[in-house]
């Protein structure tokens, strides 16, 4: 957005700046997912390794929005632990826990408020992975964020914190999907001194209640964005997949237009030179839409999982179990 300032010197009017800055950061600041039943168990426990652990840990779920809190986990086998992002929860990723329980692989998830600060959520989940490590025999630990969860699972894996995760010996992974780690343009004004200005002092109280506790890490020019820190030791690689979201589409009517876009962060909100440079750090860009490249009740995560199985992070299919994948996943995203 540009304030413009025309030659007599008129500026744009703190009742228009504050209704332009609004309108635009409920827009886009986040994406929505569209809402489907999540309480049911997984389909696929049985593929699991047998649990010799049953324990509760603070902010982590078996990935449904049960208030059943109970975790069964086998101590000897690595864990995937995913961060929801932006409106969205535990119980929106249990299709995606059933598709690694498929291959036999278990996960739990992490549950958090996103209008929260983000070093307030990140700090939670160090605090988990922390427990999480202490249950187990040899902590093999795989970290998967999702937009916003992106955001908070790099910056609770990065050492430049008073409260960093100390379990010297867990070995961690981390992937992160379309997260705006160059910071959110439409938030750019919840940093602006003239704006602030221009507002009489409204758009910091403003941003706080459109945005959370967040509003101060989320523009471009935040600390939070332009210094991101560098990822523990213990942290032995990040796959950074980034979303081309422009012209894709969330939902289509019964004459295939589309009547709602899935565009949320561009590619440019999704770079970030400060924390590319880490040898760890393995890049792909992928052709999806924001909420297409997780999954929902219109499209199966097909991008991802491919992505996923091709980096080692899903198990591969055996080609016996294709057909019976194949029927798992309509039934997970497109049968509502």
């Amino acid at each position: 957005m540009r304030i413009g300032i025309s030659r007599n010197r008129q500026t744009l009017s703190p009742r228009r700046a504050l209704g332009a800055f609004a309108s635009c950061v409920l827009l886009t600041a986040c994406a929505s997912q569209t809402n489907y039943p999540p309480n049911q168990p997984l389909n696929n426990a049985g593929y699991l390794p047998e649990a010799n652990v049953h324990t509760q840990i603070s902010s982590l779920s078996n990935c449904t929005s049960s208030e059943d809190r109970d975790l069964l986990l086998n101590s000897s086998e690595p864990v995937t632990v995913i961060v929801h992002g932006c409106f969205a929860s535990a119980g929106k990723f249990r299709s995606l826990a059933d598709v690694f329980a498929f291959h036999g692989q278990q996960t739990v998830c992490f549950n958090y408020d996103d209008r929260d600060s983000l070093e307030v959520s990140s700090a939670e989940l160090i605090k988990s992975l922390e427990a999480l490590s202490g249950v187990m025999q040899h902590p093999n630990i795989q970290v998967i964020g999702h937009s916003q969860g992106g955001l908070v699972a790099r910056r609770a894996l990065t050492k430049e914190r008073d409260d960093r995760l100390l379990t010297n010996e867990t070995s961690v992974s981390l992937t992160t999907i379309s997260a705006p780690f160059g910071g959110i343009e439409a938030s750019a004004h919840c940093g602006s001194e003239m704006l602030a200005v221009l507002s009489l002092g409204l758009v910091k109280p403003l941003c706080r209640i459109i945005t959370g506790g967040k509003y101060k890490e989320i523009p471009p020019n935040s600390n939070f964005m332009l210094n991101p820190g560098e990822l523990l030791p213990v942290v032995g690689s990040h796959l950074k997949i980034a979303t081309d979201e422009a012209n894709t589409c969330r939902e289509y009517n019964d004459k295939s237009v589309c009547i709602e876009d899935d565009y949320v962060f561009s590619l440019g909100e999704q770079h970030q030179p400060a924390l590319e440079v880490d040898e760890r750090l393995a890049q792909l860009t992928v052709k999806a839409g924001h909420v297409e490249i997780v999954g929902d009740v219109h499209t199966v995560p097909s991008k991802l999982i491919a992505i996923l199985q091709s980096e080692g992070i899903l198990n591969p299919t055996p080609v016996e179990s294709q057909a019976a994948l194949s029927k798992l996943l309509a039934n997970l995203y497109l049968a509502r």
